[in-house]
């Protein structure tokens, strides 16, 4: 049976844990930790749709989970539903400050605890729905700048700290406003959506990301790979949109729609932030159409 959600459950009480996992295991899957380290070792396994913890664990081990949670860019819009002994409107109202969605008082009753699971998946949904929608760009379909800017930061940081490489390739459509005064912006948006497509595709082969940066111009991402494999997909990238064969009719340099690109392979100089490493792959673009070149790298 397809279940509907991975729960995880952090509390110290194995017999709570049993009745959790009894309560909500035929719906969804049920993940249980009797400790936050442990609960923390799952969390970076597993996807997780909601958490629920005891916050009156011994050393306040349950409320420093929830701290900690918060506090992490990677997990802190996960819904969390406490659970816990005290009825006391203290510690719910701490609780419920410090990032919790939801209290329910033990003993509990497992109908609640089910009607209250659902009503927080569901509010996650539309969540993860509106950030989806938030995060695409509305013509090619591909992620946009706002998603752009996060996986940059987040792949930039991991890549510092794991000390592993990380491309970034600036890829821009050759003389496109004279493809779109002589094809018109009808076709000129077919373009930038057969193009977005092929990119993304050619990407996804390597576990990159792609999205989209301005007007023609597109930021593919890839990390814990070689100079030689980023080169490696820049070439690809420009075979599947010569491939493409539409016809530019106003080009200097090609009868059909081309690209250039600026790449900049970081994997050793981590000073500064990813945005000085993609405005050097802007002053890379800017070299490969003065030189007429289809990519130019440049390594840090």
């Amino acid at each position: 049976m397809q279940k509907s959600a991975n729960i995880l459950v952090l509390d110290g009480d194995p017999l709570n844990r049993v009745v959790l996992e009894n309560t909500l295991s035929d719906e969804h899957l049920v993940i249980s930790c009797a400790n936050s380290d442990k609960a923390f070792e799952r969390l970076l396994q597993t996807q997780i749709d909601l958490i629920i913890v005891d916050i009156l664990m011994p050393d306040d081990e349950g409320l420093d989970f929830l701290l900690q949670l918060k506090a992490d860019p990677s997990c802190y819009q996960i819904p969390v539903i406490v659970i816990s002994a005290s009825n006391s409107y203290q510690d719910e109202a701490r609780g419920l400050l410090l990032g919790a969605v939801d209290y329910i008082v033990k003993p509990f009753s497992p109908n609640i605890v089910k009607a209250r699971v659902k009503i927080h998946l569901a509010i996650k949904q539309k969540n993860d729905l509106l950030e989806r929608l938030a995060n695409i760009d509305g013509l090619t379909e591909v992620p946009n700048r706002r998603a752009l800017d996060e996986t940059l930061a987040q792949l930039w940081y991991q890549s510092r700290d794991q000390q592993v490489p990380l491309s970034i390739l600036l890829v821009d459509i050759d003389y496109f406003k004279e493809y779109n005064d002589s094809c018109g912006f009808s076709a000129g948006d077919e373009c930038l959506v057969k193009i977005a497509k092929v990119l993304q595709s050619m990407t996804q082969k390597v576990e990159g990301f792609v999205a989209r940066y301005d007007g023609v111009r597109f930021v593919a991402l890839m990390n814990k790979r070689s100079a030689d494999q980023a080169m490696s997909l820049a070439s690809a990238m420009h075979q599947a949109v010569d491939a493409l064969s539409i016809p530019h009719p106003s080009s200097p340099i090609c009868a059909h729609v081309t690209i250039s690109m600026g790449v900049v392979h970081v994997h050793e100089d981590f000073s500064g932030d990813q945005n000085d490493s993609l405005e050097l792959a802007d002053e890379a673009l800017l070299q490969a159409h003065h030189q007429q070149e289809r990519v130019v790298l440049v390594s840090r």
